[in-house]
């Protein structure tokens, strides 16, 4: 089974460093999704703690979850309030040009019977904005460190391909899929602000198969 390291813990908040390739939710063709690891996940509590955001079941990394329903609520609002300092990493699958910069996108939803649904940067979306800066090169891949300011879906992957010119190395959606077995995309820090308390901070290591590429930090 899957270890779930524990990232921070107190009284009402846990952050776990999610794997990749686990699932918030079961799929539909079935497996094993965080769902069914909430109740080991109790540590002596009385309820199994409650996910607070989403991440796709590619990214890696910080994931906040709730021990109670009043934090869940006053979390949740953090997040909605953009209060919440988030930091991801990921590979772009090109040598992307310039060192930092912010993008400022709206996005939208489309689908189709044929392809599905997927996100596209429209006038008409919803605003997005990302900043961004290099962390390392490699010929023909670049490790971005992306900090977002807004939490729409799939933010940081259509951000990669329309801001920066190329999709994150693996992305089967907005890219080729090719050169990892995932889309490479690690949620490597999470601070969120709590009234009268200190704050929730919580840092993932680089996971292996972004640190196996040889980037160096």
């Amino acid at each position: 089974m899957i270890e779930i390291p524990i990232l921070f813990e107190d009284g009402e908040a846990l952050v776990i460093d999610k794997p990749a390739g686990l699932p918030l939710d079961r799929p539909r063709a079935g497996g094993i999704a965080l769902e069914d690891r909430l109740d080991e996940l109790r540590l002596g509590f009385q309820r199994p703690p409650m996910p607070v955001h989403r991440l796709d079941r590619d990214t890696s990394g910080c994931l906040l979850l709730a021990r109670n329903p009043k934090a869940l609520k006053r979390f949740s609002a953090a997040f909605e309030a953009r209060q919440v300092e988030k930091v991801y990493w990921g590979v772009v699958a090109g040598e992307v040009e310039g060192t930092a910069g912010t993008i400022a996108l709206n996005l939208s939803k489309i689908s189709s019977a044929a392809a599905g649904w997927r996100m596209i940067a429209a006038k008409k979306g919803k605003p997005a904005v990302t900043h961004w800066r290099v962390l390392a090169r490699l010929p023909g891949r670049t490790l971005v460190e992306f900090r977002l300011e807004t939490g729409r879906t799939h933010q940081v992957r259509i951000h990669a391909l329309a801001g920066l010119g190329a999709p994150l190395l693996g992305d089967p959606v907005y890219g080729d899929g090719q050169g990892a077995g995932r889309t490479l995309l690690h949620a490597a820090r999470l601070v969120v602000p709590r009234e009268g308390k200190e704050p929730i901070v919580a840092e993932a290591p680089i996971p292996a198969d972004i640190a196996g590429l040889g980037f160096t930090l």
